[in-house]
């Protein structure tokens, strides 16, 4: 399995999406070896081998290799291939000098490769020297199958394909037409086409992105499944107990703070419940390119005092979040699947989420509404806040909800992905 990050050290929701799914995967059976760019040597292995592709020694004369070198040009990164990134550190890859550019270029073709395994300025390079690592790791280790995740590794995946005549299943986790509407990257999106062109089988989250695949990739559909993510079981955390001192309701919006999540939408929504009642305070939780223009909005509306910014959350401080919630927004222009609202809804906070969202098609116990109406979301919002009954029962029933939805069963569909692609 060719992954981009792995728990803890993660930056959005695919990094915990592999992490539930190969605990599941273990479970009906199967070995997985986890492939990442740069390993620290901390992660939690008990369902999985984790190899650091940082440690790995490639032959640069080997003819493998030089072939696979010369399909790979490096480019630089356009912005809406980093979306992980902080204003910021963005102006720091916009100024990058051209000797910076070319060492960077050379570096490539060294036998060892240190990974950054970040979603930053040398992207490309390391999705480049991923494949060609990837090549060599093939030839190493037995498998049964090779299982690519989002197009950062569909190279990689392709490389271990050609290497070892195995089956490549690319899993989907969000399109590039999800990433930024139609302004797409075409680099990315050929990168996209490229892998599951290539791939035995395509494994897409939800049926919303498998006819994105169909539609826009043009994809077979014969060999592209649908398999929904699912949420881990946890013990109630310590944090869930935290008293909550203010008399006034939370909402809270949290994720990348990108065109794809909406988050001028959940803005909008803000000024109108605030309109009617100054005793609502907002949360919006992440980082992203669209910060700055979204603190600058904020001030503009006058509802700095009730509106806060925190920066990215990750681990406790989610937990301590939702703790301190009332009601969780994800107001996502285009949203492959979307595991937030499971977590909120696994914490009791009862959720609203966009139609738009690949997760609306599994939720019963989820207020859903289209992205774009503000006021069917306020409307949601004061419902949820306002009526103690509503709330009470979307969060009695949206726990035991996602409490079903399990990595275990979601691995049973991916076991059954594997067996059609190696019996094909």
């Amino acid at each position: 399995m060719f992954g981009w990050e792995f728990p803890p050290h993660i930056t959005g929701g695919l990094g915990t999406a592999c992490y539930g799914m190969t605990k599941g995967l273990l479970k009906q059976g199967a070995e997985v070896l986890f492939v990442v760019p740069k390993a620290y040597g901390d992660e939690d292995q008990q369902a999985v081998r984790v190899i650091n592709a940082s440690d790995v020694s490639v032959d640069i004369q080997d003819t493998e290799f030089k072939e696979f070198a010369k399909n790979f040009t490096y480019l630089e990164i356009g912005s809406n291939l980093v979306p992980y990134l902080d204003p910021e550190e963005f102006e720091k890859i916009i100024n990058e000098t051209k000797t910076e550019k070319e060492q960077r270029k050379k570096s490539i073709y060294a036998k060892k490769y240190e990974f950054s395994g970040k979603y930053g300025v040398d992207l490309m390079e390391e999705v480049s020297r991923f494949a060609l690592v990837a090549g060599t790791i093939a030839a190493q280790y037995d498998f049964d199958v090779i299982h690519a995740h989002d197009w950062h590794t569909y190279y990689a995946g392709i490389a271990a394909q050609k290497v070892s005549g195995k089956p490549l299943v690319c899993h989907i986790h969000a399109t590039e037409f999800d990433r930024t509407g139609e302004d797409v990257n075409t680099i990315v999106f050929d990168i996209e086409k490229t892998g599951m062109m290539a791939a035995d089988r395509v494994i897409a989250v939800s049926n919303l992105t498998r006819n994105t695949v169909i539609n826009r990739h043009g994809i077979n559909p014969d060999k592209v499944f649908t398999v929904h993510n699912a949420i881990e079981p946890v013990e109630k955390p310590e944090s869930v107990n935290i008293k909550k001192v203010l008399n006034e309701k939370v909402v809270t919006f949290l994720g990348r703070i990108t065109f794809q999540k909406g988050p001028e939408y959940f803005i909008e929504v803000a000024h109108k419940i605030l309109q009617r009642d100054r005793n609502v305070r907002f949360v919006m939780a992440g980082s992203g390119d669209m910060l700055n223009k979204m603190i600058k909005r904020v001030a503009k509306l006058k509802i700095a005092d009730r509106f806060h910014f925190t920066g990215f959350l990750k681990g406790e401080a989610v937990d301590r979040m939702f703790a301190l919630s009332n009601v969780f927004v994800m107001p996502s222009v285009s949203e492959p699947f979307g595991l937030v609202p499971l977590e909120a809804m696994r914490t009791n906070v009862p959720v609203i989420v966009s139609k738009q969202s690949g997760v609306a098609e599994i939720l019963k116990y989820a207020i859903k509404v289209d992205f774009w109406d503000v006021d069917g979301m306020a409307d949601a919002i004061w419902g949820l806040i306002k009526y103690d009954a509503v709330s009470k029962i979307f969060i009695e029933y949206g726990k035991a909800e996602v409490d079903s939805l399990k990595w275990e069963f979601a691995a049973v569909k991916i076991m059954d992905v594997y067996r059609n692609a190696v019996n094909h």
